[in-house]
């Protein structure tokens, strides 16, 4: 596996804040894009999910994250969906083949790498999801693995 240093640009994102099982994942990705196209933004090709902890260290019930689209255009906030902007910002990232839920050894291997490697971790993980599960096999999904960190 490949991980490489990378530039993130800054982003304008509607998301979702979410605190319970991943299970809700799709229906979270469906809700943030109807409200992009009812808005009439424009959806600028970043789907993502940030992940606050994990299955390894919480209950199912506890689990924290967001999902996300980057748009371009004027928008507030509107009910659960967010407004934000993300700054640019410096990611060890790294590419995934497969099922979602078996993207654990990606992500390991990111942290071990940034250890191994003298960078300091700043922010959670971001998973970048590089096609539509509802239209592609779950052995063709793509997704990059971001973590974002600083140089000692």
């Amino acid at each position: 596996m490949i991980v490489e240093e990378k530039r993130v640009e800054e982003a304008k994102v509607a998301y979702i804040p979410q605190k319970g099982s991943y299970t809700k994942i799709p229906e979270l990705m469906q809700e943030i894009g109807q409200w992009v196209m009812e808005k009439n933004l424009e959806m600028t090709g970043r789907v993502y999910g940030t992940y606050y902890n994990t299955p390894e260290e919480v209950a199912e019930e506890d689990l924290q994250y967001e999902i996300g689209f980057s748009i371009a255009g004027e928008a507030h906030q509107d009910g659960k969906v967010g407004i934000k902007e993300i700054p640019a910002h410096t990611v060890l990232a790294a590419m995934h083949q497969g099922p979602y839920t078996n993207v654990g050894p990606v992500i390991h291997a990111v942290v071990d790498y940034a250890v191994e490697n003298g960078y300091d971790i700043v922010g959670p993980i971001t998973e970048i999801y590089l096609n539509d599960p509802s239209t592609t096999s779950e052995d063709e999904l793509v997704t990059e693995v971001h973590l974002p960190v600083i140089k000692r």
